[in-house]
């Protein structure tokens, strides 16, 4: 991570509260341990503020750079109303993406590979132009974007047994981020053609059996999943040209018995109706 990136994180995060009760130190380093053990941790800040979570986010951020290398994007989670519903919010949330999480399609992971891991359809964009952070609908924000990527994250809710999970203490965690596998560039030629195809696709999600687990249409992300560009940039965050955008998931989270063995995601209407896959190990 860039010393620009770093700062611009921490005052986006810190925001205007400059007495956020952020997470102590000391918290911070017995989450990183649990985190990279895959053992369930404490929440952080369970009392606390969204402000209080960001300022802890900012922190875990530093701390997570050494072991999950740079930040090279941003995700919007709990965009579905699923997701909302399962943790109780009415607007999304906002975390990150660290280079070393991102594996390519096919991958092989671990069947634990978080303290409490989870599975979901998802999409990457890809940013084009500085240019996007004057955009202000879904349509002037595809102008600027350079590709898409099929997507299934793989996050880790990582809190123990008993301790909150709410728009707070998944803010304060960077929105749990552990693993992700990416499918093939789609570049962005005709980007009008492109902003109507997210809007009408539908997204599958499958066990590796053929079960469908999930099947929903692109407008279940926020009513179209560019609309998470938009999101987040309403909450401060400033987009630079090859940062990626997560933009949520595509219906429910799953837990990894239910892809019996891995998964797949594909998404219909998009061209060459593209696919990504993941294998449990």
């Amino acid at each position: 991570m860039t010393l620009k990136r770093t700062l611009a994180l921490c005052l986006i995060c810190l925001g205007s509260t400059a007495a956020a009760d952020c997470a102590t130190d000391a918290e911070i380093d017995a989450y990183v341990a649990d985190y990279t053990e895959n053992t369930p941790a404490k929440a952080l800040v369970a009392d606390g503020s969204m402000e209080d979570a960001l300022c802890t986010q900012a922190k875990l951020i530093t701390a997570l750079t050494p072991r999950m290398g740079p930040v090279v994007g941003y995700k919007a989670g709990l965009t579905s109303k699923p997701a909302q519903d399962r943790f109780g919010v009415n607007e999304p949330v906002r975390g990150v993406l660290f280079r070393d999480m991102l594996l390519q399609d096919g991958a092989e992971v671990p069947a634990n590979w978080g303290a409490r891991p989870l599975f979901e359809a998802d999409l990457l964009l890809v940013v084009g132009s500085a240019a996007i952070n004057e955009a202000k609908t879904s349509e002037d924000a595809m102008a600027h974007i350079s590709a898409i990527r099929p997507f299934i994250e793989l996050p880790d809710l990582a809190l123990a047994e008993g301790e909150p999970i709410s728009g707070v203490t998944l803010t304060a965690i960077a929105v749990a981020p552990k693993l992700g596998v990416m499918g093939a560039e789609i570049p962005v030629s005709d980007p009008a053609a492109m902003h109507a195809a997210l809007g009408s696709m539908t997204v599958t999600l499958s066990a590796t059996d053929g079960e469908v687990l999930a099947q929903v249409p692109g407008t279940a992300v926020l009513g179209h999943p560019v609309n998470a560009v938009i999101w987040l940039m309403s909450k401060g965050i400033t987009l630079q040209p090859g940062d990626l955008v997560s933009v949520g998931s595509f219906g429910p989270l799953v837990p990894p018995a239910k892809g019996k063995g891995g998964a797949s995601a594909q998404y219909t209407g998009l061209p060459g109706d593209p696919t990504v896959s993941v294998t449990f190990k």
